[in-house]
């Protein structure tokens, strides 16, 4: 069986997991399906370990699916002397760019403004501002590696106001000296979650969405097992909860870590961590709202700002504020958007509005507390605590470098289970990386072979790599799917029927915001697309028609709500807004409140 249909995460896989996790032991069990939990069981099922994974929602549900999309180092943690975090994500920045996933992770230039002023009285004001960020980008480039192979980006390079002007005629004149070209990685962050999480089935884990960890299992002082809830089941269904038996069970919860912990209470433990929730805004606009050919860096009072390239888009963000409100949804704010706005149009000839905007959205970082009352100052250091024995948690860090936090975990329970092999993610292609460049090169006659566009098979390439055979053979089987997608012509038919074939998609949310990305791309937040992809879904996962009327019922009272949350001045009003439409999954938002919690109380036997 080839690696691709090894990983497919189908209805009839999903349903061969679920009789797995109801009747076998696991060497590790992951709860967590973000960057995160995929990447952790991706590495111990490559030791050989037998693992499960279960998700309360979908593949990258949370703050895996709501990033800046970047594989980056952290220009700003240099400014911080956090060097070790730098190299540390740049070395990751480099396996992920040229070995782990060429396919999904690509270089995007980005250029730091130096701003003008002052006359003859301000240039030696200019000249240290340029030295000063020259030297920082210097060193990002000295700790990626200035040569080799492994390093995946380009140089750095200074540029003149008029060179900088001609890469990006945008930048406002009267307030640039000059600037630095550099380059970090883009990605899509979604879609680098599902191919973890494939890679990951490819290896023999069962991997199971809408499988909600409600309880822990133990006996005496060992955690044996979680007892999980499938979401899916038919409401009173006896089957719908059950006991997952095993050896050691991984947390990786992000922000939702303060579960576990409410968990350890109970039974008189404290786990020593603790994590907050930092509020990330990001704005998308039009490609033609803004003249540009790279990305931006700006220094703001309290962080910095990209504007990022997003394909036909600009992705503007973002924020970093303290969150405490509902963790499943969180919501932005017109003050959220009006300062994003505010920033950004100080170094832009033409300002930007809210009649710019085409999509917004917001995610949560999991930060280890510390003493800083600014979210912007906490460390992005991971951390791995055993509460309690059979126990682990992983948190903290930073998309970058999911691996390092997945293998020292791993490298926990290895410890525990003894006998298992070393991490060997640093060396292994996620699926859709062997072979990407040459069938990159051989795409003009790969689209010939198959009928389509050259235009088409490079957009199916840099979404799936080497897994664009599996699309391109259910155009082949079906000419009808290779018909652009209602409202988003820029996706296929083929797309939305292969994510619910082989991407774990279950409903129509996980297909229009994560494996596409259609709800903050186009103004109408996918709702003209909506019919269209539930159709294509239904076809596959069996929806009569009540199924697929539901399905687009609730995702217009997605849109409806987030939109009306965009509205309100302030969190609070944002966040009562946008819990204004029911999870589709069909549980209550998790808000901390005594009647949800009282799910989460440990069992033993």
């Amino acid at each position: 069986m080839s690696r691709s249909v090894a990983g497919q995460l189908s209805p009839v896989r999903r349903a061969a997991d679920l009789r797995r996790l109801r009747a076998e032991c696991f060497d590790v069990l992951v709860i967590g399906g973000g960057v995160t939990g995929a990447g952790a069981a991706l590495d111990a099922a490559s030791r050989g370990l037998k693992v499960a994974l279960v998700e309360a929602r979908d593949l990258a549900a949370g703050t895996s699916s709501r990033s800046s999309k970047l594989i980056h180092g952290g220009l700003r943690y240099l400014e911080q002397l956090e060097f070790h975090l730098v190299h540390e994500a740049l070395t990751e920045r480099g396996l992920l760019a040229t070995r782990l996933a060429p396919h999904l992770v690509r270089p995007v230039p980005f250029l730091v403004p130096l701003p003008a002023g002052g006359g003859l009285r301000g240039l030696p004001a200019r000249v240290f501002r340029r030295s000063y960020y020259g030297a920082g980008v210097a060193a990002y480039d000295a700790f990626a590696g200035l040569f080799g192979g492994g390093r995946g980006m380009p140089l750095h390079r200074h540029l003149t106001r008029e060179g900088a002007r001609r890469i990006f005629p945008s930048l406002r004149a009267d307030a640039l000296a000059g600037a630095i070209r550099y380059y970090d990685g883009q990605v899509d962050d979604a879609r680098l979650v599902v191919t973890l999480a494939r890679t990951a089935a490819s290896l023999g884990a069962t991997v199971v969405s809408s499988a909600r960890a409600v309880g822990l299992i133990r006996q005496a002082r060992e955690v044996t097992g979680v007892r999980v809830r499938d979401l899916e089941a038919p409401a009173g269904s006896p089957d719908a909860e059950f006991e997952v038996q095993a050896r050691t069970v991984i947390a990786a919860t992000g922000v939702w870590s303060d579960d576990m912990s409410r968990m350890l209470n109970d039974v008189g433990l404290r786990p020593g961590v603790r994590v907050r929730a930092s509020k990330g805004v990001h704005l998308v606009v039009p490609r033609s709202a803004i003249t540009g050919e790279t990305g931006l860096i700006l220094r703001t009072a309290s962080s910095v700002l990209f504007v990022i390239p997003w394909g036909g888009h600009w992705i503007i963000g973002t924020t970093d504020t303290d969150w405490r409100l509902d963790r499943s949804h969180p919501a932005a704010s017109a003050r959220d958007i009006d300062y994003l706005l505010q920033q950004v149009n100080t170094v832009l000839d033409r300002p930007l509005t809210t009649a710019d905007i085409e999509g917004v959205y917001a995610g949560l970082r999991p930060l280890l507390a510390g003493e800083a009352d600014s979210t912007s100052k906490l460390s992005r250091e991971h951390a791995v605590f055993e509460p309690m024995l059979g126990l682990l948690l992983v948190a903290g860090g930073k998309y970058t470098t999911y691996r390092v936090m997945a293998s020292d975990v791993v490298d926990r329970a290895a410890r525990r289970l003894g006998g298992a092999r070393p991490s060997r993610t640093a060396d292994l292609p996620l699926l859709g990386a062997d072979g990407y460049p040459a069938m990159w090169r051989d795409r003009a006659d790969l689209a010939r072979r198959h009928g389509v566009p050259v235009g088409v098979v490079e957009h199916l390439l840099e979404r799936y790599g080497t897994l664009t055979l599996d699309l391109l053979g259910l155009i082949d089987a079906d000419p009808l799917l290779a018909s652009p997608l209602a409202g988003a012509p820029e996706y296929l038919a083929a797309e939305v029927a292969y994510a619910a074939r082989a991407e774990g998609a279950l409903h129509l949310e996980d297909v229009l915001t994560r494996r596409t990305r259609i709800s903050f791309e186009t103004s109408h937040r996918g709702l003209e697309s909506a019919e269209h992809a539930a159709e294509l879904m239904g076809a596959v996962l069996g929806w009569d028609a009540a199924t697929r009327a539901r399905e687009v019922e609730h995702y217009r009272a997605r849109v409806e709500a987030e939109r009306q949350s965009q509205r309100m001045p302030d969190d609070a009003a944002a966040d009562a807004a946008r819990l204004g439409a029911p999870d589709v999954r069909g549980y209550a938002a998790d808000r901390g409140g005594d009647d949800d919690q009282a799910e989460l109380r440990p069992s033993a036997r």
